[in-house]
């Protein structure tokens, strides 16, 4: 058993075959591209016409609330519409990084269909936890953070010893290498903390970060157990995680 998965582990650094993780970045992209949030479609307008556009988009497909919990109908289906939106340019980006770094991997071990339903189902129960928890909201809340951390939580129990390249502020933002069992718990407490502080943080749902991580952990520990953990060493896919 153990020297499958050693193969495994190898055969996804070195090469990791992961239709779904670039699939969902390659949607995300394409999305946010064509919506107002990119400003490259002259078709939104300028000024107040495109800030305006913005936040009908935005209250359109993202989950509000307030309306979430009044029933309305269109509403039901934004937890997962939500996913595919995102806020700006930054916002994107920092995004797909964490999903091209972190979800080849997590694709490879659990097999294309699981993940990408494990992916929408860690998502839509983060943003759903995270409007429940300020039921009366009408602010749009849009983005894949949510099923990401999610993956980061899967990520965790699967491979403890994958080494990551992080950026650490305190360190000069000098990269480094650790494995995944110090950057990842790291992070996330940093997003515990950083919900406790939520009113000081506008614009940012650390609380669905939480919620996905804890989800994304919980499930790979109760699906895989500790006998089908991966126990050798290995080596993430380049990229940059910064906590």
């Amino acid at each position: 058993m153990r020297s499958t998965w050693n193969r495994a582990v190898g055969r996804a650094v070195r090469d990791p075959s992961a239709p779904m993780t670039h699939g969902l970045i390659a949607l995300c992209c394409f999305l946010f591209v064509i919506g107002p949030a990119a400003g490259l479609i002259p078709a939104y307008g300028t000024g107040e016409a495109l800030i305006a556009a913005q936040r009908a988009y935005f209250g359109h497909w993202g989950v509000v609330p307030a309306e979430l919990f009044s029933g309305a109908p269109r509403a039901v289906l934004t937890p997962a519409t939500a996913l595919f939106v995102h806020g700006s340019w930054v916002h994107l980006l920092g995004n797909m990084l964490f999903l091209h770094v972190f979800g080849a991997m997590t694709e490879e071990r659990m097999g294309r269909l699981e993940f990408a339903l494990f992916y929408l189902g860690c998502g839509a129960l983060a943003l759903l936890g995270y409007a429940a928890a300020d039921a009366d909201s009408a602010q749009s809340l849009v983005g894949a953070s949510g099923a990401i951390s999610g993956v980061l939580g899967a990520f965790l129990f699967l491979f403890p010893r994958a080494r990551v390249t992080s950026l650490f502020p305190f360190l000069l933002f000098l990269p480094l290498r650790f494995p995944a069992w110090v950057v990842l718990p790291f992070w996330a407490s940093l997003q515990w903390l950083a919900a406790g502080r939520a009113t000081e943080s506008p614009g940012v749902a650390y609380l669905a970060h939480v919620i996905g991580f804890s989800l994304g952990f919980l499930y790979a520990w109760v699906r895989y157990g500790r006998t089908s953990r991966v126990k050798s060493p290995a080596k993430a896919p380049e990229g940059e995680h910064q906590p």
